[in-house]
């Protein structure tokens, strides 16, 4: 949200309660603090930021037929490694993408709220709680096969039983050493010679990884991160060929834990799906984010974009 919006409609409200709670009287039901306020949107605007979106196929006009390109998450899930961490981000961006979860929610799916579906190869994932859901209502979202497979991949090699899913990672680098020839007792210095050991041969040892899964839930603040990480490295590797240099720099200042929600939104719309569709499928209880998250591609894909495609 722009700081015009927080400081115009957030921060009352927030004021609103604390007052109320303190019994006192509410400034902001002022008629001039009213005014002013109102005069502030209209003069600053009170359009939101959005996150860069993260959709499967990229900025593609037909998400079934179109072969991937850009920035998108097909190509970042096969450039996933298959190491813990590759693991992990594999199985954390394709839930992310699946369901459209927040941060605080993806933090906190766990194993256990995982459930069988009609298709047996796909899942669902009950949503005990959400942002638009503090009563503790619940709701479903769908596990494509793809998030069902990363999952089994991620949990295997982690050895995770029970418990969040999506944790920790502490990774150890070690470099490697050069063999060490054996020294001659008599080369020993009377400083030295109080430890003999000195006089064996070390063998050479070479440079290792080591992991440690950790027991606690990624911090929601991670994820953003984790998935700029996935795209840099998707960068590195040369998988992401039409994004150059100046690109990616411009495309990861925008990429949030939020880019998964507004791409698979963006894709939703694209695809044909109606907003009372996508509303549900992302439980939300107004169209005003949903319509907000398309208005890019609306007026691309809308009718005047379709004619001057034609016109070209």
């Amino acid at each position: 949200m722009s700081d015009v919006a927080q400081a115009t409609s957030k921060r009352p409200l927030a004021l609103n309660l604390a007052l109320a709670v303190l019994g006192l009287a509410d400034p902001t039901n002022d008629p001039l603090v009213k005014l002013r306020l109102t005069g502030i949107r209209r003069r600053m605007g009170t359009a939101q930021k959005q996150a860069r979106p993260l959709r499967f196929k990229g900025p593609v006009r037909d998400v079934e037929r179109d072969a991937p390109r850009g920035l998108n998450v097909r190509t970042l899930l096969e450039s996933c490694g298959g190491d813990l961490p590759g693991l992990r981000d594999r199985a954390l961006l394709s839930v992310a993408y699946d369901t459209g979860l927040r941060a605080s929610e993806l933090v906190a799916v766990e194993f256990s709220h995982i459930i069988e579906a009609i298709d047996p190869e796909a899942r669902l994932l009950m949503i005990a709680r959400s942002e638009g859901d503090q009563e503790g209502e619940g709701a479903t979202a769908y596990l494509s096969p793809r998030s069902v497979r990363a999952i089994a991949a991620w949990r295997a090699a982690a050895r995770i039983e029970v418990g969040t899913i999506f944790s920790r990672v502490q990774v150890r680098r070690y470099k490697a050493r050069k063999a060490v020839p054996g020294r001659r007792i008599e080369s020993i210095s009377g400083r030295e010679a109080w430890d003999l050991r000195k006089t064996l041969p070390r063998p050479a040892v070479a440079a290792r990884i080591e992991y440690d899964v950790g027991q606690g839930a990624l911090h929601p603040g991670s994820i953003g991160p984790i998935y700029r990480a996935i795209i840099q490295r998707a960068f590195d590797a040369g998988v992401l060929p039409d994004l150059t240099k100046d690109d990616l720099d411009r495309l990861l200042k925008g990429v949030s834990a939020h880019s998964t929600r507004v791409g698979l939104n963006q894709d939703l719309f694209t695809s044909g799906e109606d907003l009372a569709g996508i509303m549900d499928a992302l439980r939300w209880k107004s169209p005003r984010m949903p319509l907000a998250y398309y208005r890019n591609l609306a007026a691309e894909h809308g009718a005047a974009g379709r004619l001057m495609t034609k016109m070209e």
